[in-house]
C-alpha cells in the first residue's frame, strides 16, 4: 500500500471525490482522504492523504489556505457563484475606490455564515444535500480570519485579488458579502486555491501527470510527501531490538532506552546540538512544539531508519500518540 501526502492540482470540472476515485484506480487501493473540499468548478491545490497518512487528515486541515478569485459584481445566486440560479441582478455604482476600501474591509477576523451550498453537516446531514431539496436550515456564524488581501485587477464589474484564509471560511460567501457591502450583490466567477500550509501550486501536479509517473515506475519519493516530514517539528529518536518490538506493537517503553536520531532527515540537530541538548528539548517541550499541547512529543524510527510513529513523554515513559505501522 502507498503511504504518504500527494500535492493535486485538481483540474475544474471535477469534484473533489472524483479526484479520490481516480487517484483509488491508480494506485489500486481505497485508503485514500482529502483534505479540504474543493469546488467542482474551483481548481488548485488539493492535499490527499494515501494509506496511513490518512490519519494526518485533520492535522493537515488546519492549516491556512491561500486563493485567487474572480468577483463578479452586480448578480447575486443561490450557490454564490456563477454556477447557480440568478436571484437578482443590479447596476453596479460603486467607483474603483470604493470597491477598494469594501474588499479591503474584510482583512481580519470576521463572523460568516456558512453557505447552504457546502458539504458542511448540519444533523448529519450535508447542506447541500439539503439546498438540492430546497430545504434551508439555521446555521451558526463561525468566525474566520482573512489575511493578506491583495487587490490584483478591478475591472468592473468584476475583480480579481488574492486571499489567505483560516479553515472553515468560504471565498463565495466572502464574495456575496462584499457585494452586499457595495449595495449592488455580487457571486464568485472563478477560484483557484493557490496555497495549503507550506504547499504551492509549484508543488503540485495534476492527476494524468501523477499518473504518468506511477505508471512509468517512478520512485514515490520523487512525488509523494512522507509521513515523518508533517511531524519534522519533533525531535527524532531511535530504538532498537525488545525495545522497537515493543514500540511497534504499540507498547510504552523507558525513556532511556530511546536514543536521538542523528540521521534523520528533516533537522540540523546533529550539526547545531548535542544529542544532550536535544534530549533535552524533548523532555522540556522545547521550541520544536508549536503549541504547549503539542510538547513532550517525538518522532519515533526503527534501527533501519523506518518511521514508527508519534510518542508522547509520560513520567519516565513514552506512550503512543499515533502509530504509522
Amino acid at each position: 500500500m502507498t503511504q504518504g501526502v500527494l500535492v493535486v492540482n485538481k483540474e475544474p470540472g471535477m469534484t473533489s471525490f472524483g479526484v479520490i476515485a481516480r487517484l483509488r484506480h491508480i494506485f489500486e487501493q481505497k485508503k485514500i482522504g482529502h483534505t479540504g473540499t474543493l469546488d467542482p468548478d474551483a481548481e488548485g491545490v488539493l492535499l490527499v492523504c494515501l494509506g496511513r497518512a490518512t490519519h494526518l487528515v485533520d492535522h493537515l486541515s488546519t492549516g491556512t489556505k491561500a486563493y485567487e478569485a474572480v468577483l463578479l459584481l452586480g448578480r447575486k445566486t443561490d450557490t454564490q457563484d456563477t454556477s447557480g440560479e440568478i436571484l437578482s441582478e443590479k447596476p453596479v455604482t460603486a467607483t474603483e475606490e470604493e470597491v477598494r476600501e469594501a474588499v479591503l474591509s474584510f482583512e481580519g477576523p470576521q463572523l460568516q455564515l456558512p453557505p447552504m451550498y457546502s458539504a458542511l453537516k448540519v444533523g448529519g446531514k450535508k447542506l447541500v444535500n439539503l439546498a438540492r431539496r430546497g430545504i434551508e436550515v439555521e446555521r451558526k456564524p463561525r468566525e474566520v480570519t482573512f489575511s493578506d488581501i491583495e487587490l490584483l485587477d478591478i475591472a468592473l464589474p468584476r475583480v480579481r485579488f488574492r486571499v489567505t484564509c483560516t479553515r472553515g471560511a468560504y471565498i463565495r460567501t466572502l464574495c456575496e458579502d462584499i457585494g452586499e457591502k457595495l449595495g449592488c450583490g455580487g457571486c464568485m466567477e472563478h477560484l483557484v486555491r493557490i496555497r495549503v500550509g507550506e504547499f504551492g501550486l509549484q508543488s503540485a501536479r495534476t492527476l494524468d501527470e501523477i499518473a504518468a509517473l506511477h505508471d512509468a515506475g517512478t520512485p514515490e519519493a520523487s512525488y509523494i510527501w512522507p509521513i515523518d516530514y508533517f511531524y519534522r517539528m519533533y525531535p527524532a529518536f531511535l530504538v532498537s531490538g525488545e525495545t522497537e518490538i515493543t514500540a511497534r506493537h504499540g507498547g510504552r517503553f523507558y525513556k532511556k532506552e530511546a536514543k536521538v536520531y542523528a540521521e534523520e532527515p528533516y533537522s540540523d540537530a546533529a550539526e547545531t546540538e548535542t544529542a544532550e541538548e536535544v534530549r533535552e528539548m524533548a523532555d522540556l517541550g522545547g521550541d520544536h512544539a508549536r503549541d504547549p499541547q503539542e510538547a513532550f512529543k517525538i518522532r519515533l524510527y526503527g534501527e533501519n531508519g523506518g518511521f514508527i510513529g508519534v510518542f508522547y513523554k509520560e513520567k519516565g515513559f513514552y506512550r503512543q500518540f499515533q502509530m504509522y505501522v
